[in-house]
């Protein structure tokens, strides 16, 4: 062969695996190297809800030391204020004891807050209101709490959209067992407190993968391009768990997993090295930024993982 297609054909091949080296790249999620953004010194810190607001990032968090959710900002998504607490406990009212995993929506008349409630081995999911995202007032009531079979004695975990189509809130809540639910349900809302709920799970654990075998938990729901894409969280034994996407066309039913679940894995030897929780991305310019709760023995802390570009490789 002639030494100038030698060259050429060397060339080709290298510019082909440079593309594929590229598109492997575009398509990997990235952990800050720096290790959690929140958490350290004030104790167990998980299960997020987040907004984006003009310059800056609002993180309604659970703050397992004051049993309550908290609110922390930032300009950059990695340093963050001094949280806030803006839901705390009720003893009186025998229902939420403790309180966390809340899922937060602005619209234009403000706030709308939901919660887990959670007191006697049992959770319920709570709602509150507020003008300016800091001074809640909440219904003293739950406003959902189990009742189908399948939810045994915990509703938990909500992720609640405003479809302004259809005038509807749309919850994804996860239900089972009161230590880590087993699956993730679906309701509707006008006003997001009286809810009609689907009789059976919308998203189970599919025993083929070896990573979510055991349950699946924890979502957050995002509409693109005319599909609704869940980032969930899987789990292969009851103290492992790891982060996935799928896609459905109507956020029900017909779930397509990606192929190259999970995205986010534990570390090991990391401050996350048993397992990576309930996550939560936004979709940032042209990168993903997805934070995460992260869990190594009996302490969690946020984490954050970015991917380059806007797809999500489904």
């Amino acid at each position: 062969m002639h030494i100038k297609n030698i060259i050429s054909l060397v060339s080709l091949l290298f510019l082909a695996l440079s593309v594929v080296s590229t598109a492997h790249a575009d398509n990997e999620w990235v952990k800050l190297s720096s290790g959690p953004v929140l958490g350290k010194s004030l104790g167990t810190c998980f299960d997020i809800s987040m907004l984006r607001e003009a310059n800056k990032f609002r993180m309604y968090f659970s703050w397992r030391p004051k049993a309550s959710i908290a609110l922390t900002e930032s300009t950059d998504g990695i340093h963050w204020s001094d949280p806030v607490i803006v839901i705390e406990p009720d003893l009186k009212t025998g229902w939420e004891s403790d309180i966390n995993r809340p899922a937060i929506v602005k619209r234009a008349d403000g706030y709308h807050l939901w919660y887990t409630g959670q007191a006697d081995g049992k959770s319920k999911i709570g709602y509150a209101f507020s003008k300016d995202g800091i001074h809640f007032e909440r219904k003293h009531e739950p406003v959902l709490v189990p009742e189908n079979p399948w939810e045994k004695v915990a509703v938990m975990c909500p992720h609640v959209i405003w479809d302004g189509k259809k005038k509807l809130f749309r919850m994804w809540y996860s239900g089972g067992e009161q230590y880590e639910p087993d699956a993730i349900g679906y309701a509707t809302s006008s006003d997001g407190l009286k809810w009609d709920r689907l009789a059976e799970p919308v998203f189970a654990s599919d025993k083929t993968r070896q990573w979510e075998s055991h349950k699946v938990t924890a979502c957050q729901v995002l509409v693109l391009n005319g599909w609704y894409y869940m980032f969930y969280i899987g789990f292969r034994d009851i103290d492992h768990a790891a982060i996935g996407i799928a896609k459905s066309r109507n956020g029900i039913s017909n779930w397509i997993r990606l192929p190259s679940n999970p995205i986010v894995s534990p570390t090991p030897g990391g401050w996350d090295s048993d397992a990576c929780y309930k996550p939560f991305a936004i979709l940032d310019g042209d990168r993903w930024m997805l934070w995460y709760n992260g869990r190594r023995g009996g302490t969690e802390q946020i984490g954050l993982v970015t991917k380059q570009g806007k797809g999500l490789g489904l």
